[in-house]
């Protein structure tokens, strides 16, 4: 059965890409990063971009660009098997300090 863009656009879940894709994982993995891996997915996409662009505008087939985002995926959940979602910071709330809390590394700063 051929895999379509449109068929891509349905999925929903993690474990769906990884189906979709014919890509092996472990589920203990996925389990703990599920979110982590799709918000990377998606940022490595925006990476991509022009190099989708230009598939898109060559009107590329189908299957070269879903060869492009099964690459960015796969290497989206590969760097969650090495790594975990507090070294890669993803989301924004890693970023915020939380209001009315001082950190032991500004103590004794002045």
């Amino acid at each position: 059965m051929s895999k379509t863009l449109a068929d891509f656009h349905q999925l929903t879940e993690t474990e769906q890409y990884f189906e979709f894709f014919d890509l092996p994982y472990d589920p203990v993995v996925v389990n703990i990063n599920r979110l982590h891996i799709l918000q990377k997915f998606s940022n490595l996409l925006r990476e991509r971009q022009t190099v989708l662009a230009e598939l898109i505008a060559a009107a590329a087939n189908e299957a070269q660009i879903l060869e492009q985002y099964r690459g960015a995926f796969q290497q989206a959940y590969e760097l969650f098997l090495d790594s975990n979602a507090l070294e890669q910071k993803l989301f924004k709330v890693f970023h915020e300090k939380p209001p009315n809390i001082v950190l032991l590394s500004e103590i004794g700063q002045s």
